[in-house]
């Protein structure tokens, strides 16, 4: 039996209730598929690790995590340290050391949630973003100088490489190819940034030339968010740069029904690293302690996991329990139920149970 050696990050808020949940979860469908185990090891790495240490994590980390087949973070971020500190301490160091430079992101409307879009039905919305996740926008070049004087002046360069830029459009058109998916869309912006988007566009073109069977589409982004809304149906697989990528993958959740839904994959395919899998949510500071953290991106984010990891089975019977209990309209108060974290957990690791 194969046994993987899973790292957990739980961090700040609600990562440390959902991550309980979707360790749950896991641990359910090991012991039913009965092909696989789970080992974990904890760290404390966290803003409370940065209040305490000054870094989000320790000097060595990097080298610590580099010995897992896979990272299972729950959320990062506290109104006590600034965000750039956050995230540029613990996140942005491990999607890029450990070269996850897809972000891949499911946009899924459940059978028994409601979407605030009016009369749209589950099979409207259902699509994937595909983010590219180490290098464009969020590109750490650029600084600040005369700070505080009327001449102060802030530069924040974008880097893209026709290697990244290559990387995240044709993994978008296999992973379309892989799943049956028939249109790819790539999110752009080259009637206002005139350089780096129209390379962008050209990369497109020349990639999806090479997949005649599957159509693709370009909006620019301003106009690619009003279709998120107006027509979501119209989505299959999404592809956009590290900037549009983080902005539409809110969006689309958003429209399922809520950001305690959804899930992500910071993957890097060739696994020569370790893929880290996480809720989108981030660490919900308002509802920290009160028990109705939304344990369903955490306990996805889990199936991608598990997906990575070579058991597509697994993945899909975490995916048909998630249907089943949200179907029963048990969820938390986000998708305007009264459930509580625990309500939920249970009820999918009874489906879990159930199905098997």
């Amino acid at each position: 039996m194969k046994e993987f050696h899973i790292a957990v990050i739980p961090g700040d808020g609600i990562g440390k209730e959902v991550v309980p949940a979707g360790k749950v979860v896991l641990n359910t469908v090991a012991e039913v598929h009965g092909g696989f185990k789970l080992k974990y090891d904890e760290f404390p790495w966290s803003c409370e690790y940065y209040s305490q240490h000054k870094v989000m994590m320790p000097e060595n980390a990097l080298e610590i995590l580099k010995g897992y087949d896979a990272i299972y973070l729950g959320a990062v971020g506290s109104p006590d340290v600034p965000d750039h500190i956050s995230l540029w301490g613990l996140l942005i160091p491990i999607r890029r050391h450990f070269q996850q430079y897809i972000n891949l992101r499911p946009v899924k409307l459940f059978e028994g949630v409601k979407s605030p879009l009016a009369d749209c039905k589950p099979e409207d919305i259902d699509f994937v973003v595909i983010r590219e996740n180490n290098e464009g926008e969020y590109s750490d070049i650029g600084g600040r100088i005369y700070s505080g004087t009327e001449r102060e002046l802030v530069v924040q360069n974008s880097i893209f490489t026709r290697y990244g830029v290559e990387k995240v459009i044709r993994y978008a058109f296999e992973y379309a190819k892989a799943t049956g998916r028939k249109r790819v869309t790539a999110a752009t912006k080259s009637n206002g940034i005139s350089y780096t988007m129209p390379f962008w566009d050209e990369i497109f073109a020349e990639i999806s030339s090479e997949y005649p069977s599957i159509e693709a589409d370009k909006f620019h982004i301003d106009t690619l968010t009003a279709k998120f809304v107006l027509n979501p149906g119209h989505f299959d697989v999404v592809v956009g740069s590290n900037l549009f990528g983080d902005i539409l993958s809110d969006l689309g959740p958003a429209i399922a029904g809520s950001l305690g839904i959804a899930a992500s994959a910071n993957l890097n395919p060739e696994k020569k690293f370790p893929s880290m899998f996480e809720p989108v949510h981030g660490s919900a500071p308002d509802i920290v302690g009160k028990g109705i953290a939304n344990p369903v991106g955490q306990i996805w984010s889990g199936a991608l996991m598990l997906e990575h990891l070579g058991y597509p089975d697994a993945k899909e019977l975490i995916m048909q329990a998630i249907q089943n209990t949200l179907k029963k309209h048990i969820y938390t108060p986000d998708l305007g139920g009264t459930a509580s974290t625990q309500d939920v957990t249970s009820a999918i690791t009874e489906e879990i149970t159930k199905i098997c």
